[in-house]
């Protein structure tokens, strides 16, 4: 008895030690809890909030160690149950993200199940998270859904009852609603957008499914919750009311904006693509009360929600044709029409608060409906110069594909553009002309120094203006006389304040950008012999505007107007000069009777007239330089056919090109102090041209080569000589040498032929390819000598044209890779001695030699 009573102590004292030792393990596995949770918050406080660069990626680094942890989903549930701050609850929601979506080895769907659950409930009794972290859990819930849209569990599709499970976030407070609207956004968008990590057939498998089952019933539900919002007197001052409008609209407008089909449309572009609407939807869009709802919206909501609103609009209004028929169509598009109408008349709302558009609302408009219901409702007052650019562009958009679809109009009833489109024409115009005084006089900013936008708004005018041509045609010779005869007294005129001349060359320089785009117009519509002799009327006064302007460069220029002659020089090109156009056109007929310019061949001459007097007068000028060599080289390209640049190679001037291209005639050659080694990248282009044009009478006279490359020849015997003493202007040696690589790569660039090429060849090997080799290795360090050392060796070995097809008994493929070989050796050895640089600078002085030495390595054919 008293052993056993022995006994009970022990292991009644057992029981205690063991039930003492499970107590302070929990305590030492709590108190590691609390200590891995200050960690980690820690972490994430360095992460967002530091501003040492150098503790920010040691957080970084730790925490991507957290996210691949086998300890990472127990701990995300640790840091969403006890995290004191927002920015450890983005990191759980982030790696939770994360895990539910990698490939391989995949969470069990219990799990997927547990954690969406979780998500919803943590997102209902916590409506007030910060922003970013409730974004962060509704991508998450996204996420899992998409992902595990055909897992089954007991026959059931477990993902899929996405509206019941925000049905309880919409029957309770705003911010609930807000997060339920999210949800059902959100998820929309990430069914919509292809996930690089897993397959595209699978993406359109869910996407299919998803449009199929659920995305017409989450457009029913936000169209009916918008009707709600609407009929109710919504205090939008109210933060969280405006924020459930928000989400309202921008869960539609995804709707809307989902891609039925699996076309994958490029939103940045201006492609009008039409919305692929189930024919399921019909109902939908029958119902005109659909379409009202959000033309009463942009009506009764403040301007904040404008662009969301007609974002809405513009996918509705680019529905397919298809789901109509004639009857139905017409009754659609005729209050598409309206309600626009209605939005333009409206004295509270100017157009150019249009401007944000994120699509292109009446462009898209324009193809489905009669151009008459809209010519009627424009305002011609909003192509003015003040308004935004992009509501020009817009409108101008408009107005071009309803001049365009002219020839194609098959409707008996009046389309009234006759009436319309010229009204356009002159409010662009006589806007554009009304600016110059006023942005000269009060400095504001020229539309002119944005080249690119005049560019594009003047290839819609060119459509417009075509319309109606004797129209524009007659205002543009009154505007031209008027501003050439007040700039001619102007210049004879001793007491002409600067001012005023600015001001007419400012109109002047307009009204030849503006002549210009219609001639190039031409192709628009079929042209007939009057519209020719109206567009000779044009060319004629802006060739003598230039007669005119070129005889004062030695004292004066304007550049914007010679950029304008360059961009009118341009189209004239593509429109007149070739082949395909019959020389009897009138255009030639005037020209001949006004200017003595009798043919083509004496066209052309007055073009490469007017580019040697730009690279003359203008040669430190860049962007005229750049536009006149591009106009140079366009017109030796074969788009002016074959007999077009035999014609320009007997020119004189064109000789006179082939045989005195130095420094001494034109000044962009030259070499001095104040150039930077990247500004003679236009040598290139020049020499491109030249070396075509060349061609085209060399054959195999290498005597006529020798002569053309004289100045190449003193150029690298220069280089030599410098190379050759112990002590030379280093400056000097690289502008001269990075000058002639520049121009040497134009020339092989050109020469596509083998015999020319042969020509060049043995012209740089062996007596000049070692300088290329000395340079390399002086000067490894300076990409601005090095990359176009490197891109003449890429040209060289460029098997363009198969002109790198050797004999079988020439050495010269083995030659020429031996001579490249020995190059990318030199350079790879020479920059790992760079050791470590900055990590904004490995491209250049690093991989932006070897990767143009490799993009071509590999077109030599030895």
């Amino acid at each position: 008895m008293e052993g056993k009573g022995r006994e009970g102590k022990e292991n009644g004292k057992g029981k205690w030690e063991r039930k003492k030792g499970k107590e302070k393990g929990k305590e030492r596995k709590g108190k590691r809890e609390k200590e891995n949770l200050a960690q980690l918050e820690n972490l994430c406080k360095q992460l967002y909030e530091t501003t040492d660069t150098g503790t920010r990626l040691q957080a970084e680094k730790a925490l991507v160690e957290f996210t691949n942890s086998p300890e990472c989903l127990s701990k995300c549930q640790l840091l969403l149950e006890r995290g004191s701050s927002s920015y450890s609850q983005l990191l759980a929601a982030t790696c939770l993200t994360k895990l539910v979506s990698r490939t391989n080895n995949p969470l069990p769907l219990e799990q997927r199940i547990d954690i969406r659950n979780y998500v919803l409930n943590y997102l209902a009794t916590r409506p007030k998270l910060a922003t970013f972290v409730t974004q962060a859990l509704i991508q998450l819930y996204a996420r899992i859904t998409k992902l595990g849209w055909f897992d089954c569990q007991k026959d059931e599709y477990v993902f899929r009852n996405v509206i019941n499970d925000v049905t309880r976030f919409l029957q309770d407070s705003v911010e609930h609603c807000i997060i339920g609207v999210t949800i059902l956004s959100q998820l929309t968008n990430e069914i919509n957008q292809a996930d690089t990590t897993h397959p595209l057939t699978k993406h359109r498998k869910i996407a299919s499914s998803f449009r199929d089952s659920s995305l017409f019933d989450i457009f029913t539900l936000s169209c009916s919750l918008l009707k709600q919002a609407s009929g109710k007197n919504l205090n939008l001052n109210d933060e969280s009311q405006h924020g459930l409008l928000m989400q309202l609209l921008k869960l539609t407008h995804n709707c809307l904006n989902f891609d039925f089909i699996g076309t994958s449309t490029d939103e940045s572009s201006d492609d009008l693509c039409t919305v692929q609407i189930p024919t399921s939807w019909r109902s939908a869009f029958l119902d005109s009360s659909t379409l009202q709802l959000f033309f009463d919206l942009y009506h009764s909501i403040p301007p904040s929600f404008s662009p969301l609103v007609l974002s809405c609009l513009v996918q509705i209004a680019s529905v397919r044709r298809s789901l109509f028929n004639n009857a139905e169509r017409a009754k659609f598009l005729s209050h598409l029409v309206d309600g626009v109408k209605r939005i333009l008349e409206n004295p509270q709302v100017s157009l150019a608060a249009l401007h944000p558009l994120p699509s292109h609302f009446i462009p898209k408009k324009s193809f489905s409906c009669p151009p008459g219901h809209l010519a009627k409702g424009e305002n011609c007052a909003a192509l003015h110069w003040e308004f935004a650019p992009n509501s020009v562009h817009y409108l101008l958009s408009l107005w071009q594909r309803l001049a365009a679809s002219v020839p194609y109009v098959k409707a008996t009833e009046p389309h009234m553009l006759e009436t319309y489109t010229p009204e356009v024409t002159k409010a662009y115009i006589t806007s554009r002309l009304e600016s110059v005084h006023i942005i000269l006089r009060d400095g504001l900013e020229d539309p002119l120094e944005d080249t690119g936008l005049v560019q594009q708004q003047l290839d819609q005018l060119s459509t417009i203006g075509r319309c109606e041509y004797e129209k524009t045609c007659a205002l543009l010779v009154q505007l031209f006389d008027q501003s050439a005869q007040s700039y001619q007294e102007l210049l004879q005129s001793a007491s002409a304040s600067p001012m005023d001349l600015a001001v007419q060359e400012g109109r002047l320089t307009w009204l030849v950008y503006i002549i210009g785009a219609v001639i190039g117009g031409r192709v628009s519509f079929a042209s007939t012999d009057e519209q020719d002799a109206m567009d000779g009327e044009l060319v004629c006064r802006v060739l003598q505007l230039m007669n005119l302007t070129d005889s004062r460069l030695a004292q004066a220029g304007n550049e914007k107007l010679e950029l304008a002659m360059l961009s009118f020089f341009e189209q004239f090109r593509k429109i007149y000069i070739g082949d395909q156009v019959q020389k009897s056109s009138k255009l030639y007929r005037r020209l001949s009777e006004v200017l003595g310019l009798n043919d083509e061949t004496m066209v052309l001459s007055v073009f490469i007239g007017k580019i040697i007097t730009n690279l003359k007068y203008w040669g430190r000028c860049e962007p005229i330089t750049s536009k006149t060599l591009q106009l140079n080289s366009a017109a030796s390209l074969t788009p002016c056919t074959y007999s077009s640049v035999r014609k320009l190679v007997k020119l004189s001037a064109v000789q006179f090109m082939l045989n005195n291209h130095t420094s001494e005639h034109f000044s962009f050659l030259g070499i001095n102090n104040q150039s930077n080694l990247t500004d003679m990248r236009c040598r290139t282009t020049f020499y491109t041209a030249l070396g075509r044009l060349l061609m085209v009478d060399l054959g195999e006279d290498e005597d006529q080569y020798e002569q053309f490359m004289l100045p190449l020849t003193a150029a690298f015997e220069a280089v030599a000589q410098m190379f050759s003493t112990n002590s030379f202007n280093e400056q000097e040696a690289k502008r001269t040498l990075v000058g002639l690589v520049r121009d040497l790569r134009g020339i092989a660039f050109a020469f596509n032929a083998k015999s020319s090429f042969m020509m060049l060849f043995e012209w740089i090997y062996p007596s000049y390819m070692p300088i290329l080799q000395r340079a390399i290795e002086l000067w490894y360090h300076d990409p601005a000598c090095t990359t176009p050392v490197l891109k003449l060796m890429a040209e060289l070995v460029h098997n363009r044209s198969q002109r790198l097809q050797f004999d079988v008994s020439s050495p010269n493929g083995i030659l020429l890779f031996r001579e490249t070989s020995k190059m990318i050796t030199t350079y790879g050895n020479r920059i790992l001695t760079l050791g470590e640089v900055p990590k904004d600078q490995v491209y250049a002085l690093k991989l932006k030699g070897m990767e143009w030495l490799g993009m071509d390595w590999k077109s030599h054919p030895a």
